[in-house]
């Protein structure tokens, strides 16, 4: 694969050239094309978009980069990026326009529109709500369920996820803490769904979209209308950038927590919808959705963390979530942010009310030097007044601290597996069905003299095991769009035969969405 170095021909800024950019504030176009330059010089990125709305108006939408190595063509402010967990807050909207019509109350009782959703206890069934769904405080552990769509490619459907939570084991009490998750987001979609009797996705691109004039966006991929300017996922690999397939859900209900398409140039006017309280409209006189749902979706749901002593530069007190935005302030500026991540899909947007403001970033490499943050934050800082932050090295510097101590610790395990590699191993004792509550049915097989691993539902999932000590074997998925080996620990019975494995992924930076540990796979007698 190509080495990204010689895809940008870029000049190499200095940091002293960097730092003289955030001295002056705002940031012109000029100095954020500076930014760009920098970040793509630090660290391989495909493409990037930035868009800004400042006074009720668009001041900069613009691209840079490709979106994709196999075509080269250039990103621009029209191109259409996965936004992935920003989509949240469109189906947040979603829920209020039917509270606004009269539809439903945000405290009306899930199980009132799902009757066959289920959680982990009969009380918390029977009182889940409608903001439950989006406020991350259900009681369960962070992203409890997701290998139900990660990999994608796998077959659950709706009905297999609202009734999923009552197989899962709760981390905290109901409503006492805050846990990301994204199963959940998809039983609002549900509700969604139920309550206007069309899908989700058809909801959010006929009430929403079109009406603001999100005319190429879509709610997932397959319902996109035009994918000739659409950016293609990217990873990096021993420093090079390498395209990855396009991340895709298989049904239009599962696109609720982060199915959505969307080009910064089309984000800007959902953003002006927001910073207007709901109104739209070269007069501002059409409503997407009241003041009242606009005040109860910023309005703090759930406790993320508290400060008694602040630290500079930015001094907050406090992070919250409210429904489908996370948030938080800095230097005295009330901020409503969130981010979104697939496999070589990252994006923020941030949105501060008092300075009529708006900044999104879409990225489509992974982790690509965390650009979407780096230069978003950059944006902001210079409207808030902060001095100036060398965000890119900060980041730059932290993920390669952070990839220097994962690779050493899933190194050190690759390193047992090749000095065991000859180990006298009976795989008979391990081979046969198991099946987990929510999960459902992994086999394990030999195949080439060797065992493997394959799951029924989530074909992605499977490859080889290999011995690692004990009753564990290490799992090396044949999917490699993300870091996600695991282990596999079996438990055996007194004739040495396996009843069931625990497991866990083998990075302790595994993205959070590959809950293996969630997993209780117990052996099918057959």
């Amino acid at each position: 694969m190509k080495n990204i170095k010689a895809v940008f021909l870029l000049p190499l800024l200095t940091l002293p050239f960097y730092l003289t950019i955030l001295h002056s504030q705002p940031l012109t176009t000029q100095k954020i094309d500076s930014l760009v330059r920098i970040s793509m010089n630090k660290m391989p990125l495909a493409g990037i978009a930035i868009g800004i709305v400042k006074d009720g108006e668009v001041i900069l939408e613009k691209g840079y980069g490709i979106t994709s190595m196999r075509n080269s063509a250039p990103v621009d402010k029209n191109t259409l990026f996965a936004i992935a967990s920003n989509t949240k807050a469109f189906t947040a909207a979603s829920l209020a326009i039917l509270v606004d019509q009269g539809l439903i109350k945000w405290t009306d009782k899930v199980i009132d529109y799902i009757p066959e959703f289920r959680m982990y206890d009969p009380y918390i069934t029977a009182n889940f709500n409608i903001q439950d769904l989006l406020t991350h405080r259900s009681g369960l552990g962070l992203g409890a369920g997701d290998l139900m769509f990660f990999p994608d490619g796998a077959d659950f459907s709706i009905q297999d996820v609202v009734k999923s939570f009552q197989y899962q084991t709760p981390a905290s009490a109901f409503r006492t803490q805050y846990d990301y998750d994204n199963l959940l987001y998809l039983v609002a979609g549900e509700v969604v769904s139920r309550v206007s009797g069309i899908p989700w996705v058809t909801f959010v691109e006929k009430e929403i979209m079109k009406p603001i004039g999100m005319k190429q966006s879509g709610g997932i991929f397959q319902t996109l209308k035009d994918t000739s300017n659409i950016a293609y996922p990217h990873r990096i690999s021993n420093g090079n950038l390498h395209q990855i397939p396009t991340y895709t859900k298989p049904s239009a209900n599962l696109g609720s927590a982060g199915g959505i398409y969307s080009s910064v140039s089309e984000l800007c006017q959902w953003m002006l919808v927001h910073l207007n309280e709901g109104k739209y409209g070269t007069q501002l006189d059409q409503s997407l959705f009241s003041e009242n749902a606009q005040r109860e979706m910023w309005h703090p749901h759930i406790n993320i963390d508290f400060y008694i002593k602040t630290q500079p530069p930015y001094h907050s007190r406090y992070l919250a979530y409210g429904l489908g935005w996370a948030i938080t302030e800095q230097n005295n500026y009330l901020i409503y942010r969130h981010t979104g991540g697939l496999p070589g899909m990252l994006s923020r947007t941030v949105i501060i009310p008092e300075l009529e403001l708006g900044v999104v970033v879409l990225t489509n490499t992974a982790p690509g030097g965390n650009a979407y943050y780096s230069i978003s934050q950059s944006i902001v800082d210079s409207y808030i007044g902060i001095g100036p932050q060398d965000w890119i090295s900060q980041q730059f510097n932290t993920l390669e601290k952070q990839t220097s101590n994962l690779d050493s610790t899933t190194l050190a395990v690759w390193q047992t597996v090749e000095q065991n590699k000859n180990s006298n191993i009976d795989f008979s004792r391990y081979t046969g069905s198991y099946i987990d509550p929510w999960f459902g049915e992994v086999n394990i097989y030999i195949r080439d003299g060797r065992l493997w691993f394959g799951s029924i539902r989530s074909p992605k999932l499977t490859g080889p095991m290999y011995f690692y000590k004990g009753n564990t074997f290490a799992i090396q998925w044949e999917y490699r769009d993300m870091e996600c080996d695991a282990f596999a620990n079996f438990s055996l019975d007194t004739e040495g035969m396996a009843t069931s494995i625990s497991m866990k992924g083998i990075s302790p930076g595994i993205d959070f969405s590959f809950d293996f540990q969630d997993l209780k796979l117990s052996k099918i007698e057959k």
